[in-house]
């Protein structure tokens, strides 16, 4: 598979049709990814992000809306998109928000991260959850980030990372490389895209190199939080005024 996908364009046609395959399962092997953690983990990224009344927020490759949905609650009656290349996971997200009477809050809008269909200066705040790792290019979707946050505005990233300290070290990859995909064949009826999700993290920085390369992009006061023992990791920068 990695030689299937090892240039950009690849990259993002084979991750599309990852994420068009799963949709239906995706928040069911959300959880089994997670070990269920990744509601807490949104919870206290929510805490950290400390949202106003009004805020707006651009949260990129969306996917089914759960962190959009919840930061139309925060903001109360701030304007939230949620953007993604996927239609499929939009269309489980459009049932979330339809459900929460969300619809005059919250737009969808099908779309390229690594491209964002917005002028500069337009978002209090703009977020990737667990998404950031499947991008072709993830230095041009924090460019893009910061792009289109107003000055003072926070780029967000909650993503998968990887644990340092042994034994847990050790256990935790023999489950997401392993156990996992014979989970997504069993309850989603896919092997081969939940291989890929493991396969994604191997090249994807750790916590410190990721938080270098925030710095790098321009964004300031970076701050980097390890979550459940380093399997996941909350990125937060600012946009300099």
């Amino acid at each position: 598979m990695q030689n299937n996908i090892s240039k950009p364009k690849e990259k993002e046609q084979f991750v599309h049709s990852v994420f068009e395959s799963i949709a239906p399962k995706y928040d069911l092997m959300n959880d089994i990814l997670s070990f269920r953690r990744h509601k807490a983990w949104r919870k206290f990224t929510m805490q950290r992000m400390s949202m106003r009344p009004g805020d707006t927020a651009i949260d990129l490759c969306c996917g089914t809306c759960d962190w959009t949905v919840s930061m139309a609650k925060e903001s109360g009656s701030g304007k939230i998109v949620g953007l993604d290349f996927s239609e499929s996971m939009l269309d489980v997200g459009r049932k979330k928000i339809s459900e929460q009477q969300l619809e005059d809050q919250i737009t969808l809008v099908q779309g390229n991260a690594m491209s964002l269909p917005f002028d500069d200066n337009t978002f209090d705040y703009a977020t990737i959850g667990f998404g950031l790792r499947n991008v072709p290019d993830l230095h041009q979707v924090l460019r893009e980030m910061k792009r289109v946050v107003k000055p003072g505005g926070k780029v967000v990233c909650l993503e998968l990372s990887k644990p340092t300290w042994q034994p847990f070290k050790g256990i935790y990859y023999f489950y997401f490389q392993k156990i996992l995909p014979m989970l997504g064949k069993l309850l989603a009826k896919r092997y081969e895209q939940y291989k890929w999700l493991p396969e994604s993290l191997i090249q994807f920085p750790g916590r410190e190199q990721l938080a270098q390369i925030f710095r790098e992009t321009g964004l300031t006061d970076v701050q980097a939080y390890p979550l459940t023992g380093g399997i996941a990791a909350l990125h937060i920068g600012t946009k300099e005024i």
